[in-house]
Formats: structure tokens, sequence, C-alpha cells
């Protein structure tokens, strides 16, 4: 069961989170005309009367951006301002996770985003570790990952994620924690919600945009902690067969943070994993506000 925060954002007002209902013939619920953001939160470990949020900015720009590919003009400002306002509604005392959500609010039936009503929701829920961080095991979904020119993938539109659905439950039924999906020519994209970075020779690999990739805001933050660390990163397509030779395979997203992949199908991946390792606690360490030279990837909201 899941522990909602008290307060949610609905129809521009704060309401319990149980006061906060649809119609059944809301347009996104048939059309997954909608779009989403992720954010993550934490009381701030110094200072109890603060909360810190990772990356605001670029989660409300990314969820502005989506906005526009529905015909939706919804500043990066107005969601960023809701979202303090949210925090300070509900003061979580607790890791949480805010979801925003952007949709068509009409009640019609044509399949459409021109001339239609849209709206803006913002709820939370307190939540630890999505994967074990530990570790997982992974299998190459059946599934394929849509291409950019069937579907815009440079925004978290709902409807695509009947894709990560499928290859999520085709993984857990199969006997695996988490799906690897590939794209249309082949090559490896991501996971059901994560990107997946690569480890050889002290080097990290991972998908690039072409490859009909998420652009992750965490992996834009692994990818420069790598380079602060003078770690060499390469964004290019990967083979499947990278995988199962790879000195380390991790996954990331706000969620899952960091999470290393343990076995791929029957391959089992080396146990030392030092660079993943090394990533995920100096993240952490941003995370908690601990690191001055990325003080401005952390939002401190005043709880009074």
């Amino acid at each position: 069961m899941y522990n909602f925060l008290q307060f949610a954002y609905f129809q521009n007002e704060f309401v319990p989170f149980a006061d906060a209902k649809i119609s059944i013939a809301t347009h996104a619920l048939h059309y997954g005309t909608g779009a989403f953001g992720g954010l993550r939160g934490i009381p701030d470990p110094e200072d109890s009367k603060k909360i810190l949020l990772f990356r605001l900015d670029r989660h409300c720009q990314r969820l502005s951006d989506s906005a526009k590919l529905l015909q939706y003009d919804l500043p990066a400002k107005k969601i960023e301002e809701v979202i303090v306002d949210f925090v300070r509604k509900n003061r979580p005392t607790a890791s949480f996770y805010i979801r925003p959500f952007i949709y068509t609010s009409g009640l019609g039936i044509a399949p459409r985003v021109h001339d239609i009503e849209k709206d803006f929701f913002v709820y939370g829920l307190e939540l630890g570790d999505y994967l074990s961080p530990e570790g997982v095991s992974c299998r190459i979904s059946s599934w394929y990952r849509q291409e950019d020119r069937s579907l815009p993938l440079r925004g978290k539109i709902s409807g695509a994620y009947i894709t990560s659905s499928l290859a999520k439950t085709e993984a857990v039924e199969s006997g695996f924690d988490e799906a690897i999906l590939m794209n249309s020519q082949g090559k490896i994209s991501e996971a059901s919600g994560m990107n997946i970075f690569v480890v050889k020779n002290g080097q990290i690999v991972t998908p690039g945009f072409e490859q009909d990739i998420l652009e992750g805001i965490t992996r834009d933050s692994i990818l420069t902690i790598a380079r602060d660390f003078g770690i060499k990163t390469i964004e290019r397509p990967v083979d499947r067969s990278e995988l199962l030779i790879a000195d380390e395979v991790f996954l990331s997203g706000t969620a899952a943070k960091i999470v290393p992949v343990q076995r791929i199908e029957n391959y089992e991946l080396p146990k030392n994993r030092p660079i993943a390792e090394k990533l995920r606690e100096k993240l952490t360490a941003i995370v908690e506000n601990r690191e001055t030279n990325y003080r401005d990837w952390v939002y401190s909201i005043a709880i009074d």
C-alpha cells in the first residue's frame, strides 16, 4: 500500500488527496493524452525545518516542454510555484516522490489535442527504494521501444508507457526484476522507466538521444558527475552483446536513483562495481545538500 501525502493540487486548489477525482469520461483516460513528471524530495538531514528537492527547475522545464506537445501552454515557473506550495502544504516527514500530471481534461470522445480543455494536478507519496539498491536481474524484452517518428519521445507522454508496462510485467512474470528494451534498429534503448549505462575499461557508455531514449534528468546528472570525476563518458548506440561482457551495468531514474544490474538473462555480471558505487555515493551526497559544488541542483524549501 502507498502512503499518499495528505493534500493534492487539483483544479487550481489544494484539496484532500481522496477528494481529487476525475470523470470516467475524461479524454486523457481513454487516449493517453497526458504527460507527467516525477521528482524526489527529502527532509533536510541538517535542518528539520527544511525540505530539499532535487533539480526542481529541470523537472519543471521538462514537464512544460511535454505540455507543448499536447498544445498546452503551462510555464515551468507556474509548475515550480505549485510544487513549492504543495510541499509546504503537506510538510512531508520522510523521503517522498512528487507526481505532477498534465492532461486533456475535457469529456469529448474524438482523439485530438486541439480544441479541448487541459488541466494540471500534483500529488505525492512517501517513497523509499523503488528497486533494491543491491541490484536487479534483467531480461531483454520482446517489446521494442517506440520511435520518435510515431510518438513524441522528448516528452513523458502517458500513452507511451503501455510499452513500459507490458515489458515490466513480461520481465517480472518470467522471473526477472526489470526489462531492457531495444529500439527498432536493434540497439539498446532503455529499461521500462530508467536509462541504462554500461561500464567497460573504466569508461561509461550510454545510449544517446538518437536511440529513442527519454532524456532523463538523473541520466544527465550522472554524466555530469562522471565527467567531474574525470571518467570518460560516451553517448552512442549500444549493442546487446556489450551488456553481457560489461564490467558494470546500472540503471538510473528519479524513482530508482542508481541501481546496479546483477544479471542479464542467464549472464551473471561482476559483483565489484566501483564506478556505480562511486557515482551513487556522490549522488546521495548531492541530494542531501552535502556537496557545495552542486548546491544549484538542490532547491531548499523552508517549512514554517
